[in-house]
């Protein structure tokens, strides 16, 4: 796990210096969202593809899904109760709730998990994010910011979803996988070489994402209670549902990883559009990420 983190940290690194040194004529933003959408739109889906298309679908898959929905509306209604007994502001309870309950199940979970315990276990973190976390935020999410947020109400959330190429590619390459459908030997070779540039370039682009704000006495109470729900309380609920499930060894530990991920940044899309307090937001990814630093070994070695 160490090593892991040394070359997370490396990668991420890069990135935070690109966005203090700004080499070339683009800003950090339009370099961070050129490689996000080339992930997004080619890169994952490749990768997504080939991973579900080779491995076996079973309960296990259905076990991942059960526990990653478990655990993320456990840590909206919990954030959601402290909120409303602190009787904190709208904006920010909208923030805190998205920020607690989202993890970033792949940008992050996805090269901890690979170089960590492999590539088998790729898979995991493609099904805790595109079976659960991805589906659960473009619905309940949206409407969670809906509820608390200032912007228009929006409606289909079938369409959005469907608007998702990662999770088009994992129904394919679940679909082909349960047809039992050979994968061709010169098609798997371009797929892993697509798929082979989601690290790097996730990496680089969370640190680019990282915001160096200063934080105010009034955002550390929020902060505390985001990390304390997203880093610790909703992997002990999902490593103590998981042995409930005969969950075991290296499989247990993953998935209690992916349950331990910081705050996801794609919620600052939703923060946006909906006029929640988007800057508390992208402090609580930036907090949360490097807590994870020191967390993420704390609960491989206990799991």
């Amino acid at each position: 796990m160490f090593e892991t983190l040394v070359q997370m940290i490396a990668l991420i690194a890069c990135g935070v210096g690109w966005r203090f040194l700004r080499p070339g004529k683009l800003s950090p933003e339009q370099v961070r969202h050129g490689m996000t959408e080339s992930v997004y739109y080619l890169f994952l889906p490749a990768l997504v593809l080939v991973v579900l298309w080779r491995t076996p679908m079973g309960l296990d898959s259905l076990r991942i899904s059960l526990l990653a929905s478990a655990g993320i509306v456990f840590a909206l209604a919990l954030s959601g109760l402290v909120c409303r007994l602190c009787r904190m502001p709208a904006r920010v309870v909208g923030a805190i709730m998205l920020a607690s309950a989202f993890p970033n199940a792949t940008y992050l979970g996805l090269p901890v998990l690979q170089t960590t315990f492999g590539d088998w276990a790729r898979s995991i973190a493609i099904q805790y994010d595109l079976f659960a976390a991805t589906p659960l935020l473009f619905t309940v999410g949206i409407l969670v910011a809906q509820h608390f947020g200032e912007g228009e109400n929006e409606a289909g959330f079938l369409s959005r979803l469907l608007r998702i190429p990662p999770l088009w590619a994992a129904i394919i390459g679940s679909g082909l996988n349960l047809l039992g459908v050979p994968l061709n030997s010169s098609l798997e070779i371009v797929l892993n070489l697509l798929g082979d540039t989601v690290i790097p370039l996730m990496l680089v682009a969370l640190g680019l994402s990282l915001q160096w704000r200063s934080i105010s006495v009034q955002q550390i109470p929020p902060l505390m209670l985001v990390s304390g729900i997203q880093l610790l309380l909703t992997p002990l609920l999902v490593w103590q549902l998981a042995k409930t499930m005969a969950l075991e060894g290296d499989l247990l530990s993953a998935v209690v990883l992916e349950a331990a991920m910081p705050s996801m940044v794609l919620g600052l899309v939703l923060c946006d559009r909906f006029r929640l307090d988007t800057t508390l937001y992208a402090l609580a990814v930036t907090v949360t990420t490097l807590l994870s630093l020191l967390s993420l070994p704390l609960w491989f070695g206990l799991v």
